[in-house]
């Protein structure tokens, strides 16, 4: 059995849909989002469908999901790119994919490798670390930012590589790799750019182009990794 791990999808079901064919999946094989599957894409539903309904399909966590699952809990409000995925979404639909949401795990340890939605805080067990730091808050960000003295993927010595999500550190449509032990795979196709999976255990790049600028055409982002 083969897994592909794809970066955030954020709503941008026809160019996930390209690289699941590109990738030439069989019905065992494994799909993995690396989380932030919705907002600010066109198609959201249609993302979350997939995850809910197919065999051996899943994701992780991301600040995207949390933002929906802890408004719908009470806490805060949401921001444009979550209201923009909510009104694709029926009522019913809607409060069954916060249910959905609320269930999934922040971090994944595969034989291969670690899969989290932002980042790991150096030196701490995986099941010690701080949820915030995982998912990628603000309040995570600023953590890493207090104790770790230079990025955090450069301080990392697990045994097994990271997979991560959340952050288009090249923003020019490539996954960000550092020594092949931390490999970065949102590519920023909500953006324009491209939407990257990673295939293992060969850890083979795949990707497609994204058809459009959709978050451009909506409306500027606004920052949303806050607590």
């Amino acid at each position: 059995m083969r897994r592909l791990v794809v970066g955030d999808i954020h709503g941008c079901f026809d160019e996930f849909s390209e690289l699941l064919e590109k990738a030439g999946l069989s019905d065992d094989d494994e799909v993995i989002s690396i989380g932030d599957m919705i907002d600010r894409g066109p198609r959201s539903p249609d993302v979350l469908k997939f995850f809910r309904t197919r065999p051996n399909a899943t994701s992780l966590f991301g600040n995207h999901e949390r933002k929906h699952v802890m408004v719908w809990s009470g806490v805060g409000s949401l921001t444009a790119s979550q209201i923009l995925a909510r009104d694709q979404f029926s009522p019913q639909a809607y409060a069954d994919a916060i249910a959905y949401m609320r269930q999934l795990p922040h971090a994944l340890d595969l034989d291969e490798a670690i899969l989290v939605h932002a980042f790991l805080e150096p030196r701490i067990p995986l099941d010690r670390q701080d949820e915030r730091v995982l998912v990628g808050t603000l309040g995570g960000q600023r953590h890493l930012e207090r104790t770790c003295s230079r990025p955090w993927w450069e301080l990392y010595k697990g045994r097994k590589p990271v997979i991560v999500g959340h952050h288009d550190y090249t923003r020019n449509g490539q996954p960000f790799v550092y020594r092949e032990r931390v490999f970065g795979i949102d590519t920023g196709c909500c953006s324009g750019r491209k939407l990257t999976g990673i295939l293992l255990p060969e850890f083979r790049f795949v990707q497609v182009s994204s058809l459009r600028n959709y978050w451009a055409d909506a409306r500027e982002p606004e920052d949303e990794s806050a607590d």
